[in-house]
């Protein structure tokens, strides 16, 4: 039986829905990504799933007794106290003694009183080990239970809002772009621990690489439908294309039948035969589809405005530092030259500093120590991570004009509205306030508004937050023919790897070291971590200290035919594995007996968990043999 079902739900303002008649159900063990353009409705789902917000008709049926958890895409501006008290919250009553009796420890007031009652609460309601549990969680996501949230960075916020979701492990967990403003390190983290310890999911998300390492299931939502895919998300992408150029060629046939109907009746009835009134009644059906067919949303149209070329180096910083008093420098000693047409990406932990390098870099801010050089004719767009670019309580097409109603584009003169268009905004839209839009829409406001100055220089600051994949895959292909120089922080591996020639990554105290390459081509430089720690705990003079020889650590007989089997059993189960997906990806699959599709769809599952397993324990018996110092 389902944990939930939905059965024709209908909901949303005006004609057409934002979701129509919508049957969807969630089974244990599922990890659903859930696919679609910006605002079609995808957090409207997960709200309707978690019962924070009620259908227009139709059903929703949960069985008896489950927990279902969501992490939303905005974090709220309501919640108040430390990040211990707002993890507290996920395990329900109990949280607000566990708030109370920690507030009381950390704060001590004279009511010694107070704190007696509440020992003798959390005594009553299994709170020490509750307690335990969410300092126990909240140290996993590397938070300060004491620092208050109000004062938290974005990605710190989001890291204990995702603790507050786990505190009680739930059977269903709802994550709403849950990488958003998240470092890398963090968002490995959270894939780690959703494969091992969060059975049944369903999540939006932009990013790719998430995606494709956390979904056994995709699900997209298209023009108020949705439509679900048993595969991986490799195998998706190639399904789904399929099944857009059969449509594609539908429409074109259907179109072609109406116009050659239109050019019959346009010539007139010759005769009131009764195969001729039937024809009419035919054209005047077609007529109704088309005129109700919900057409396939359109792709933003992405240019940027030429600008004035920069000369060959763009950026020079010699010997650059920047810090607080009485605290460890973010940036020490860090020198560079960026040069015309380069991209270069900028990696980091989150509160590291990157955002300030990037100050540093366009002089709106002083080093304590060396200096910083620009080129000429630098022109620089600024795209920033918060979009406090745009004023929230102004329409789109005031962000946009700034009062007026047209623009200069490419030295030529365009209408507001007509320029939104290219960003997927009709005009009713383009006279909503910004408020009432979702992220990725936000964030293609603040990519049209950023694109209506001529620039030479792209700064962005994690633009990739909320965009939908078509979107972003978009974004990708201008920032990699764009002829200026691109200065980017982001947390999607997909994106830096699709865009960078360059990465310039903290590794930690203030030191900074550039690689060539992206994401993945860091990975592959990059010191390992024993190498770094030997590095960093060598003695600067004298002899080496000697080795200490540690105790021989061997496999046993079995353990060492184990390892030297597996893998060929991976690739076995790998290569079955393709088979199987090949086979889901016919178009005649789903046209087979309703037992040979659960039969395949139920070994593909199966063969995806043995391959998981099998490479775990490979790492298992190769840690045992790995080398010893």
């Amino acid at each position: 039986m389902a944990l939930v079902s939905m059965q024709d739900i209908n909901w949303g303002f005006g004609d057409p829905l934002l979701l129509e008649k919508i049957t969807f159900q969630i089974e244990k063990g599922e990890r659903i990504g859930l696919l679609g353009r910006n605002g079609v409705g995808k957090s409207t789902m997960l709200k309707l799933l978690a019962g924070t917000l009620a259908p227009d008709s139709g059903t929703i049926q949960r069985q008896q007794g489950i927990t279902v958890t969501a992490l939303q895409q905005d974090v709220p501006h309501t919640f108040q106290g430390t990040a211990f008290e707002v993890a507290a919250q996920g395990v329900g009553t109990p949280g607000r003694t566990l708030a109370a009796y920690h507030r009381k420890v950390h704060q001590p007031d004279d009511d010694s009183t107070g704190l007696e009652q509440l020992q003798h609460a959390m005594d009553t309601e299994d709170g020490w080990h509750l307690l335990r549990h969410v300092e126990h969680i909240l140290s996993r996501v590397h938070i300060d239970p004491h620092k208050p949230f109000a004062g938290l960075s974005a990605g710190m916020k989001r890291r204990t809002l995702f603790a507050r979701a786990l505190v009680m492990p739930p059977d269903i967990l709802l994550l709403d772009e849950p990488t958003n403003h998240l470092d890398i390190e963090t968002i490995d983290w959270m894939e780690t621990y959703i494969r091992r310890h969060i059975p049944t999911l369903l999540f939006v998300t932009h990013d790719r690489a998430f995606l494709a390492k956390i979904a056994t299931r995709i699900v997209e939502l298209d023009r108020g439908r949705l439509n679900s895919y048993t595969c991986s998300y490799v195998t998706y992408l190639k399904r789904r294309q399929a099944e857009l150029d059969v449509e594609a060629k539908q429409a074109h046939r259907f179109k072609k039948k109406l116009s050659q109907e239109e050019a019959w009746i346009r010539q007139g009835i010759k005769a009131r035969r009764t195969r001729n009134e039937g024809r009419v009644r035919a054209l005047k059906k077609m007529r109704d589809a088309y005129h109700n067919r919900r057409h396939e949303t359109g792709n933003v149209n992405l240019q940027i405005q030429q600008a004035r070329k920069t000369g060959k180096l763009v950026i020079e910083a010699r010997n650059i530092a920047y810090g607080y008093t009485h605290t460890a420098p973010l940036i020490h000693d860090f020198s560079t030259a960026i040069m015309r047409g380069e991209k270069i990406g900028i990696l980091g932990p989150n509160g590291v500093g990157k955002t300030t390098l990037l100050n540093l870099l366009l002089k709106d801010l002083t080093p304590t120590a060396g200096n910083v050089r620009h080129g000429t004719h630098l022109q620089v767009a600024y795209g920033d991570q918060l979009r406090d670019q745009l004023d929230e309580q102004k329409t789109v097409a005031a962000n946009i004009g700034n009062g007026n109603d047209h623009i200069i584009f490419n030295n030529q003169k365009r209408h507001v509205i007509g320029y939104l268009q290219d960003f997927l905004f009709p005009p009713e839209r383009s006279r909503t306030p910004v408020h009432i839009l979702s992220g990725g829409e936000k964030n293609r406001l603040l990519l049209a508004k950023l694109f209506t100055r001529p620039a030479n220089v792209l700064v962005l600051d994690e633009p990739t937050n909320d965009l939908d994949i078509e979107t972003l895959e978009l974004l990708e292909e201008l920032l990699f023919n764009y002829t200026g120089t691109v200065l980017l922080v982001s947390h999607d591996r997909a994106f830096i790897n699709n865009v960078v020639t360059r990465t310039i990554v903290f590794e930690g105290n203030g030191r900074l070291v550039e690689y060539a390459g992206g994401y993945d081509d860091w990975l592959q430089q990059r010191p390992q971590p024993e190498v770094k720690e030997r590095l960093a705990n060598a003695p600067k003079a004298g002899k080496p200290p000697p080795l200490r020889r540690a105790k021989p650590r061997r496999l046993s007989y079995m353990q060492q035919r184990e390892l030297e089997s597996l893998p060929q059993t991976i690739d076995t189960l790998e290569a079955e594995q393709r088979q199987l997906c090949e086979r889901m990806a016919q178009p005649d699959f789903y046209k087979q007996a309703k037992d040979a599709i659960a039969a395949d769809t139920a070994r593909l599952k199966d063969v995806e968990q043995a391959i998981e397993t099998a490479y775990r324990r490979w790492e298992e018996l190769e840690s045992i043999t790995g080398p010893q110092t």
